[in-house]
């Protein structure tokens, strides 16, 4: 996918920290089995969605970065569960920010197609990014110890397959959550559909890229 676009030229002169970024905060993440010709491709033409009875496996999640993160931001992306030979990957087709300088970083690190986007958010269990989608989270539990977490992304560079870490730690749980999206919006392909579960991601610490 091409990342020279206006969004990205409006970022090209801001700040970032190198990587990793040390990231701290909470996420609400919910997951979907999506048809497969509604689905969008994965952000790498070589990366193979992984497919259950003609359906993809498609994630949508909302993030809250806090301090002592080096960025602090909202965010909302959609990802795919992918395929890399052999090897399972994340692949992060939609994503939206209300940090320029995390939208610059992101793309000139990761080749994460990062946008601007504004959102409103109520304590952490209610979230608004503006024409995408919300999401009111009526209850959840989280586990009382955290656990570890590793996984890589796989992102579409000029053509080239690029491979970033992700490791860290989590207090994992589950919740009750109400998503909607906008049906004119870029997340089109989920709205009316019901998620398989909503997973919340509280106290995280995430090192995103490598070290």
């Amino acid at each position: 996918m091409d990342l020279s676009d206006p969004a990205a030229s409006a970022g090209e002169n801001l700040a970032y920290p190198p990587e990793p970024w040390d990231l701290h905060g909470h996420a609400q993440v919910g997951v979907w089995l999506v048809p497969r010709r509604s689905a969008p491709p994965p952000h790498h033409p070589r990366s193979r969605q992984i497919r259950i009875f003609g359906r993809v496996l498609v994630g949508a999640a909302f993030f809250r970065y806090d301090d002592p993160s080096p960025l602090t931001y909202d965010e909302i992306m959609a990802t795919q569960l992918v395929l890399d030979g052999w090897r399972p990957r994340v692949s992060i087709t939609h994503i939206w920010v209300d940090s320029p300088a995390s939208m610059a970083g992101g793309r000139d690190l990761w080749a994460i197609p990062k946008h601007l986007a504004e959102f409103e958010r109520v304590t952490n269990r209610a979230y608004t990014a503006r024409g995408i989608g919300t999401l009111t989270l009526a209850r959840w539990r989280a586990l009382p110890f955290r656990l570890p977490l590793g996984f890589r992304i796989a992102q579409d560079r000029a053509g080239a397959l690029l491979v970033s870490p992700v490791t860290g730690s989590a207090r994992l749980g589950t919740g009750k959550g109400f998503w909607t999206f906008d049906t004119g919006g870029p997340l089109a392909f989920l709205a009316g559909r019901k998620p398989l579960l909503t997973l919340t991601v509280q106290q995280f610490r995430l090192f995103f890229g490598t070290r």
